[in-house]
């Protein structure tokens, strides 16, 4: 695993195939100036708020924040700066089993259109088990919404060989989250069952992606109870044998399908990144939650402490 304090970004992480080669499993750049340049979030911790925020804007204890717009009129995961594009703090972790790194960030009253002072932790935990886990932590002085995680664009062939298009996945969830034409989710939360939404059994990612407009670029409600940790994904890929399983706490995941890659991103090893080369699984709370009530709570209050702890697993078969 290799991590830096830009952005509090996964650089690298190298997992073995059934054969026992190691080989990197996550999209992203051989230098510091690529990632600084970077508008596709390879790798970073993003927030104040992962994900989109309808018009920019939210209402909160009867005043309205209006937020930086970066994603048309919309605010996609905290804005033009962001987490991802801060200066973290780090400080190295290890145990007897385990290393990794604390990184600590404070998001000032005011940055990108959010209120309070925003104390925030990312640790990355490798284990010798072998599994990942990164956990984030905030409090805050004033009420403002939270929802972090990771932006990792993960491709289980190794070094990027291929498309994800075989891979097979599995969401454990029943119900989505519905989008407009601007991905913005409507308010409903459906059924998978009986459309190409449905990850409940091993499916290929490509198998029905072309009846999706667009690909998939949408949030699944997590089977599992709110707030307990559990499984949320598995993914794998037949040619490498490279199994991924990803469990959290959080009550929705993310699932991008790498719609937007084009082949002009010159990635590690000067490796062009095509449309579908990777997919973004982000555990997360559901995108625009402040601006539907019906959502799970996103609102973070003096005193309380934010909590969303994400572990991957990795096995070979």
């Amino acid at each position: 695993m290799k991590v830096m304090n830009y952005g509090a970004i996964l650089v690298s992480l190298k997992t073995p195939d059934k054969k026992g080669v190691s080989e990197d499993i996550v999209l992203g750049f051989d230098s510091l100036k690529q990632y600084i340049k970077d508008k596709d979030f390879f790798g970073g911790t993003v927030g104040r708020f992962g994900n989109r925020v309808g018009g920019a804007k939210f209402t909160l204890d009867g005043k309205t924040y209006n937020l930086t717009a970066n994603n048309g009129k919309h605010q996609l995961h905290g804005g033009s700066k962001g987490f991802y594009k801060a200066i973290w703090k780090g400080e190295k972790i290890s145990t007897p089993d385990s290393a990794g790194v604390k990184f600590t960030y404070v998001s000032k009253d005011g940055e990108e259109g959010y209120p309070g002072n925003l104390s925030v932790s990312c640790t990355y935990m490798l284990h010798k088990n072998p599994e990942m886990t990164i956990s984030f932590t905030a409090t805050t002085d004033k009420s403002t919404p939270v929802n972090l995680t990771n932006h990792s664009y993960f491709n289980l062939s190794g070094d990027a060989k291929r498309d994800i298009l075989k891979s097979e996945l599995t969401i454990l969830a029943n119900f989505y989250t519905p989008v407009d034409s601007t991905l913005i989710p409507t308010g409903a939360i459906m059924p998978v069952k009986g459309n190409p939404m449905d990850f409940t059994s091993p499916m290929a990612i490509g198998s029905r992606i072309q009846k999706v407009p667009g690909g998939y670029d949408h949030n699944y409600v997590l089977s599992k109870p709110a707030n307990k940790f559990g499984l949320c994904a598995r993914m794998w890929e037949p040619v490498s044998g490279r199994v991924m399983e990803i469990l959290s706490t959080e009550p929705g995941i993310q699932f991008y399908s790498g719609n937007f890659l084009n082949g002009s991103i010159k990635g590690k090893a000067g490796k062009a990144y095509q449309k579908y080369f990777a997919c973004c699984l982000e555990p997360q709370h559901f995108p625009d939650s402040p601006n539907k009530p019906h959502f799970p709570n996103t609102i973070l209050k003096p005193g309380e402490v934010y909590k969303n702890v994400m572990t991957y697993k990795f096995l070979s078969k």
